[in-house]
């Protein structure tokens, strides 16, 4: 499938791309900001976009997801230092994120809540249809964003499904990841060297890892019945508890544990509707994590005495201040000096013939117009008129300076110049500055359809070498189990062990055929190790394995069982199974899903083949025996340990031939008495030189004395023969 996760970098996002990964599906990453972050997993394609971009439809269309997951109360892209400011930009983000994602209604949206939607003493465990209550800004934005999707859910009838995770906590790799109870305390504890526990507050705890292999769950189910479900493990811990666990750990015995009795509060969400519909089973418990938590913490404990980013140095920060009070205040410095300029300019020009008429205070006011605009105008302008007054004062009095109109026709014509022109100045700054922003935000939606359209160039170049060199492509593997068809029906079994062989890239393959529905008795097999249950077992006994492939589905032993093969596939007919594959030597991180699907085309390719050589055996066994007795046919029998013994050069099985001392008038008799001795993959047969002999399958000189011990029972003594030749 492909799947987009949605969310910033961390610890638990990596853990649930490694998980799907390891399932063969196929990750796309949508990282909500736009700046490189290398410490994801590796993703098959990743988009350094905002969660606010335009371009969010794009992406969605480039994908197109089976399953769209958001980290939600997980997503690191949301520090929530401010929560009033981070609740605002969550629920806008995922708005976004949701328009986006109903455009084209791309298969399933699991949102990730958390149980900070609730705060309060509950005596009983809290299902999943509990009015929500939260009292922070940040438990109010996750129950908003869980009342967004039920929106979407009820109105628009998509498949978009909460998933509510109750007091999450793993191994945190840096500070800016201490989040939860567990962890606060871990580093309480490291740092101080005491830890504060409410004594009346009790809570329950999902390891990370449990977490996701439920959400993992809930990723490839087909169906579901709700659209909120509660993870949890239903545990319940206090904080008293929860301390003195973390005390345990290594070298931990001084840490003072400080009991306060703040508030009476009960948290524990209750996992039932998830448990009846999907199962739930809890492998890590609080107690016994959180000293390793501890222990991890104190190991790398310089990392933890720190924040992920140093405070600005104390020198910097001023010189930023100083810088930007500078900017602010240089043109009016700059205003200043070029008045004195223009002050001394313009009495020089009193005294001369020939500028007399020539107004520097107007050019003065002018020239600040049109490079700073209405703002300097309006400044160097008062600066003007002070210095005019300054000079007409020299020579009359101020009486007669103010009572002149000329001055004040003059300062209306200097403002009135200045203003107009700031204006005109400001505007085409405005005009200028509106077409750079809109150049610029088209070029930024240029670099996204183009980031955007050469990921979709990558991704189809992969698919397309994918395809083309693909080792498990259809094409190829009809190909291998297709040259079954060139095999003798006796031959069918034997080879078909050899093609599973080659296909799963594994040499230890077994073929069992069933026989009186219980037991499962060995036909081929390509190595020691595949014949390690021996030539004969009861498969209903391993009760996982019969169980998968009564239910039709391919078994893979995920707890490495070494009573169990790694794989296991079955041949039905009419669903009763007739025949069972089992495959060893499968490594770990390809026992995934995508591994399990080749398996099952190969089963259904084989099928065709050992089925149709059942059919034809069948068809013939009146034609293969003398009179329908017991006794084969000198050509069939020929034929049959001629294919055995070439398999057995391949050490595809084992066999052995006995000669039975017996009179030519008496093989009918001797092969109605001997036949009850043998199993039904044993046959009895004449060979060109006239003799009678019994064909054992899967049978070790050792083991076919004990048939000769048998035949000599009844009264016909027989000889193993040493070198099978047909």
């Amino acid at each position: 499938m492909n799947i987009l996760l949605i969310g910033g970098s961390g610890t638990f996002i990596n853990q649930i791309m490694i998980k799907l990964r390891k399932e063969g599906h196929r990750i796309y990453l949508l990282t909500g900001t736009r700046f490189k972050q290398e410490n994801y997993e590796r993703a098959f394609e990743t988009y350094n976009f905002t969660y606010n971009s335009d371009c969010m439809n794009e992406i969605f269309e480039s994908v197109k997801p089976d399953v769209t997951l958001f980290m939600g109360a997980f997503d690191s892209n949301f520090t929530w230092l401010d929560e009033r400011r981070d609740s605002v930009r969550f629920n806008s983000s995922l708005t976004n994120i949701l328009s986006a994602y109903s455009m084209g209604s791309y298969g399933r949206f699991i949102y990730l809540s958390s149980s900070e939607v609730y705060s309060g003493d509950y005596k009983e465990d809290i299902p999943e249809d509990t009015v929500k209550n939260s009292g922070t800004y940040r438990g109010m934005a996750f129950a908003q964003g869980e009342d967004l999707c039920q929106s979407y859910y009820e109105s628009r009838g998509l498949d978009v499904i909460t998933l509510r995770l109750d007091h999450m906590y793993f191994v945190p790799k840096k500070r800016s990841e201490v989040d939860g109870t567990c962890s606060n305390m871990c580093l309480s504890a490291l740092l101080d060297g005491r830890i504060r526990a409410n004594v009346n507050h009790r809570l329950s705890m999902i390891y990370m890892s449990d977490a996701v292999e439920y959400i993992y769950r809930m990723i490839e189910t087909l169906a579901h019945n709700y659209q909120v479900y509660n993870i949890s493990s239903s545990e319940e811990i206090s904080e008293l508890e929860l301390a003195r666990a973390i005390c345990t750990a290594d070298g931990m015995e001084d840490i003072r544990i400080e009991e306060l009795h703040d508030w009476n509060a009960r948290e524990v969400l209750s996992n039932r509707r998830f448990d009846e519909e999907f199962g739930i089973r809890i492998f890590h418990h609080a107690e016994e994590i959180a000293p390793k938590i501890m222990n991890d913490m104190k190991h790398h404990r310089r990392i933890f005495q720190y924040y992920d980013r140093e405070e600005e140095p104390a020198g910097r920060r001023f010189l930023s201040k100083v810088g930007g009070f500078f900017k602010i205040i240089f043109p009016f410095i700059e205003n200043i000096i070029c008045f004195v300029i223009f002050y001394l300019l313009s009495g020089w020009a009193a005294e001369s013939a020939y500028f007399t008429k020539l107004d520097f205070f107007l050019l003065y006011v002018l020239l600040f117009a049109i490079i700073h605009g209405q703002q300097q105008a309006i400044f160097s302008g008062v600066l003007s008129v002070c210095g005019h007054f300054a000079q007409e004062m020299y020579l009359k009095s101020s009486f007669e300076v103010l009572m002149d109109y000329n001055t004040y026709i003059w300062i209306a014509q200097l403002f009135i110049l200045g203003l107009v022109v700031g204006y005109l100045r400001d505007q085409v700054h405005i005009i200028k500055s509106e077409g750079e922003e809109e150049q610029e935000f088209l070029q930024y939606r240029l670099r996204d359809m183009t980031d955007i359209n050469q990921s979709n160039v990558r991704v189809k170049d992969v698919l397309e070498t994918e395809i083309v060199n693909h080792n498990d492509s259809i094409g190829k593997i009809y190909s291998i189990t297709s040259q079954l068809d060139r095999y003798l029906p006796e031959e069918v079994l034997f080879y078909a062990a050899e093609v599973i062989s080659k296909l799963m890239n594994s040499r230890d393959v077994a073929i069992y055929s069933i026989s009186n529905h219980d037991f499962a008795r060995l036909s081929s097999s390509t190595s020691p190790k595949s014949r390690c249950y021996g030539h004969s077992i009861r498969y209903r006994e391993m009760e996982e394995l019969s169980a998968a492939l009564e239910d039709h589905k391919i078994y893979i032993n995920r707890s490495m069982d070494e009573s169990y093969p790694h794989m296991a596939s079955a041949i039905y007919e009419e669903d009763e199974i007739k025949l069972i594959l089992m495959v060893w030597g499968i490594p770990w991180e390809q026992m995934t899903l995508g591994q399990a699907n080749i398996l099952t085309v190969i089963s259904y390719l084989i099928q065709n083949a050992a089925l149709h050589a059942e059919r034809y055996m069948a068809a013939l066994e009146d034609k293969r025996y003398v009179d329908g007795e017991n006794v084969m046919e000198t050509e069939p029998f020929a034929t049959l340990v001629h294919s055995f013994r070439a398999a057995m050069d391949k050490d595809l099985t084992e066999c052995a031939l006995l000669h039975i001392i017996a009179d030519e008038s008496d093989y009918l008799n001797a092969g109605e008495i001997l036949a009850k001795k043998l199993r039904q993959s044993d046959y009895i047969g004449t060979l060109e030189d006239g003799r009678l002999y019994a064909l054992l399958a899967n049978t070790n000189p050792d083991a076919a004395h004990i048939v000769m011990n048998r035949f000599a029972e009844c009264g016909y003594e027989s000889e193993l023969v040493e070198e099978i030749v047909a």
